[in-house]
This record gives C-alpha cells, sequence and structure tokens, in this order.
C-alpha cells in the first residue's frame, strides 16, 4: 500500500495519496491541513469546493470521513517557507508556552488566551496549534478540538496520532468525554439548575460568517447550567455540555433569556455595555474550565483543569 508519505505524482503537479489505515475516520478537510501544512483552511476549503481535490476520482465534501485506502487527488498548491510566512510575534509565542497546564508523552494540554485563535485562517496567520507548532517544531501535534476565539480555556493537543485517534472516538460518542464550562449569564437563572434539549442548526450569513439558532431542522443539543452564585443580579454558572456543537452554550444561553455576559454575537447588547463599564468586562465570559475522560480502553483517567482566566475573575471580584 502507498502510504501518504510516498504520494504518486501526476502530471501538471498533481498528486495521489492514499489514505493509511491510522487516518482512518478522519475528516478530509483535517488530512489535507496536515498534507499543505502550513496551508489555510480557507484554502483548503476553496480546494474542496471547486473540485479540485477528488477522492476516489470524484467531489467530496470538506466534512467526509476517510476510509484506509480511499485516494486523494491534491492539486499542486505554493505555500511559502516558513520564513517567507514570518513567525508567530514573539508575544505569542510567550503567552502560549505559558499557557501549558498539562503534558505527557501523548497530549499537552494548554489554557487558551481569549482572542486567539485555535487556527490560523480568514486573516488570522497563527492560531494556537501553528504557534504551538512554531514552539515545539520537532514534534507533531494536532489539535483534538478547538474553541471560540474569544472563549478561554482548556484545549488539547495530541502528540501522538494514537492519542488522536482515540481521543476523536471519544468525541463522538455521547458521555465519551465530560467538559465543563465557567459561564457568567444575563441575569438571575430561576431556579438554579436548568437543561436545555434545543436542536441547533448552523446557517451561513454572507462573507461565509456562522450562525447558530435553534431550529426542529437541527442537530440535537443538550447542556446542562447550574448557578454556582448570584453577583450583582447576574448568575455565575457551571455549564456542563453532553454534545460540542457550534456555539452550542452561547445559543442556549440566549434561548433561555440569560445570555452569556460579554457575548457580542448572540449577547444581549446593552447589558454588554453596563458590565463593560461597571466591572470592566470587556471580553466573553466563557472559559472552559475541566475535560475529563480516559484513554486505553477506559485504563487511562485524565482530569485536566484551566483555572478561572485572571480578567475574569476579576470582573466577578468588582460584581461583588
Amino acid at each position: 500500500m502507498a502510504h501518504s508519505e510516498n504520494p504518486e505524482r501526476q502530471p501538471g503537479g498533481a498528486r495521489t495519496v492514499r489514505v493509511p489505515e491510522d487516518r482512518a475516520g478522519q475528516r478530509l478537510d483535517n488530512f489535507l491541513l496536515g498534507q499543505l501544512k502550513g496551508a489555510p483552511r480557507s484554502l483548503v476549503y476553496k480546494l474542496v469546493r471547486s473540485g479540485q481535490v477528488r477522492v476516489n476520482g470524484g467531489r467530496a465534501k470538506a466534512e467526509r470521513k476517510l476510509d484506509p485506502g480511499d485516494e486523494i487527488r491534491i492539486p499542486p498548491v505554493r505555500l511559502g517557507e516558513p520564513a517567507e510566512r514570518g513567525v508567530p510575534a514573539r508575544g505569542l509565542l510567550e503567552a502560549m508556552e505559558a499557557s501549558i497546564v498539562f503534558e505527557d508523552a501523548r497530549l499537552l494540554a494548554i489554557s487558551k488566551p481569549a482572542g486567539v485563535a485555535s487556527h490560523g485562517g480568514s486573516g488570522i496567520s497563527f492560531g494556537v496549534i501553528e504557534t504551538l507548532r512554531a514552539l515545539r517544531p520537532r514534534e507533531s501535534l494536532e489539535l483534538v478540538h478547538r474553541l471560540d476565539r474569544d472563549t478561554s480555556g482548556l484545549m488539547v493537543v495530541a502528540k501522538k496520532r494514537s492519542a488522536l485517534t482515540e481521543l476523536q472516538a471519544l468525541m463522538r460518542e455521547d458521555g465519551g468525554i465530560a467538559k465543563r464550562y465557567l459561564a457568567l449569564l444575563v441575569g438571575r437563572l430561576p431556579d438554579g439548575t436548568m437543561s436545555v434539549d434545543a436542536p441547533l442548526h448552523v446557517g451561513l450569513r454572507q462573507g461565509g460568517e456562522r450562525h447558530v439558532q435553534v431550529s426542529r431542522e437541527g442537530k440535537a443539543s443538550l447542556s446542562h447550567f447550574r448557578a454556582l452564585e448570584r453577583r450583582g443580579g447576574q448568575s455565575y454558572c457551571e455549564v456542563r455540555i453532553e454534545t460540542g456543537r457550534t456555539h452550542q452554550i452561547r445559543v442556549h444561553a440566549r434561548h433561555i433569556g440569560h445570555p452569556i455576559a460579554g457575548d457580542d454575537k448572540y449577547g444581549d447588547p446593552d447589558a454588554n455595555r453596563r458590565l463593560r463599564e461597571q466591572v470592566g468586562l470587556k471580553r466573553m465570559f466563557l472559559h472552559a474550565s475541566t475535560l475529563e475522560f480516559a484513554l486505553d480502553a477506559g485504563r487511562t483517567p485524565y482530569l485536566l483543569n484551566a483555572p478561572l482566566a485572571q480578567e475574569l475573575v476579576d470582573v466577578l471580584d468588582r460584581l461583588g
């Protein structure tokens, strides 16, 4: 079997890569990002949409899951050398180094600062993964999952392909990975606890921006909100999610009439302005705090934590 390391060249510079066994179940877009090191995600989507990428001779969607032996046609793409593309700013490199909260032979976990994208693209040269690769050029690092740019907190990066495969399988299982977030919701959450079972549909606005809404046509989505404290008329909550839909917590919070404080997309502009003026909340108050899972078929448990970002601790203190 011709592995991806030995692609067959075709006239015109295109190449055909056969999917190896250890890439079974990987999405086409993620496979291409691994093949086209340094390519922005937006370029990968453009190549797929335009039909320049083929799977077994036919067009395919970016989210297609690949099987071992699938033949992927990859068109010629000229990417600048790393020196041409530049390197992450020193401040970003230092912030990413300082954000590491856990590491072993298989995994690296960081507490992502708010405002840093998970990966480059859409005008952003360097996200979490590009910056970590610049810090660790000899290591093979792959994102296990993503966080919204404006959300801070725990992100896991795989250092080994086997860990990536196992974690992505757990992500697809109900309850395979327990995820907890900390959030400030506008107003008083009525009974202290509330479960939201509301399907979510991802739509695209002009310019390609994703906008998510509750819709019967959407995918099943379940979030559990629990008030930890009431501060200054707002509700400081722990949120546990059983599904990992795009913008899930943000849209579910709005759906129950208590949007996340500081959310400029799904939030309450008046409340956001008041909180900015009164307690200095300049960002969305949503933080991924805990991930719990087990590798090696349940034999090796992990409980990873990222403490609440300091600027959010300060906001809570000012709320009194």
